[in-house]
């Protein structure tokens, strides 16, 4: 029992700290959360995606990932353009700002997050590096308990969405002022821009 705690907790530590940084995913998270925009939808997306991706990880997928350069080639190249594409957009948003609008969770809004979302999950191929390949080579080190290493990774990832996603909407008082809001949109631009680029260079 200690030893299966230890393990769990060693998943949740480790799924921390690969998905606690500034990043285009979390940068997008935040964003929604404070709108009050198919936060639900987007947080389930991010957690799920990265459930998915720990249990191939764990059960040994890593070593086929990387065995294909060409396609973690193609992933990044289409990440990159797509996050430079977002990034524009919010560097739009931030020389043209306005007040915060909670828009709440129309039919389009949630299928356009959803659909974001999903390509900011997917296509970046450092996805499949860090959570397919790092966490599994990782949670093969636990030998019989890398199934319990997972699940705390998994958790890790869950706990973390949630709290970005349903947490900010106590910045929305902040964030009602156009100024406040401008500010949030330049660091979403620079985030996917730097990101993107990234991504591109490293394809």
């Amino acid at each position: 029992m200690t030893h299966a705690l230890a393990s769990l907790a060693a998943g949740f530590g480790t799924g921390l700290s690969l998905i606690v940084v500034i990043g285009a995913q979390n940068a997008f998270v935040l964003r929604q959360g404070i709108r009050r925009d198919a936060v639900l939808a987007v947080v389930g997306i991010c957690a799920l995606s990265d459930a998915l991706l720990i249990a191939l990880g764990v059960g040994g997928v890593g070593a086929v990932v990387v065995a294909w350069p060409a396609a973690l080639t193609a992933v990044g190249l289409t990440g990159g353009v797509f996050l430079l594409g977002y990034g524009a957009l919010a560097a739009r948003r931030a020389f043209r700002p306005s007040a915060l609008r909670v828009e709440g969770e129309s039919e389009r809004s949630r299928r356009r997050a959803v659909l974001t979302c999903l390509a900011m999950t997917w296509l970046n191929p450092h996805v499949y590096l860090d959570t397919v390949f790092l966490l599994g080579s990782i949670a093969a080190g636990h030998g019989s308990l890398r199934w319990t290493f997972g699940l705390g990774a998994a958790l890790a990832s869950l706990c973390w969405f949630a709290s970005l996603g349903f947490g900010a909407r106590l910045l929305g008082r902040f964030l009602a002022r156009p100024s406040s809001w401008r500010l949030l949109d330049a660091l979403v631009a620079a985030t996917m821009i730097a990101t993107g680029g990234m991504l591109i260079v490293g394809a």
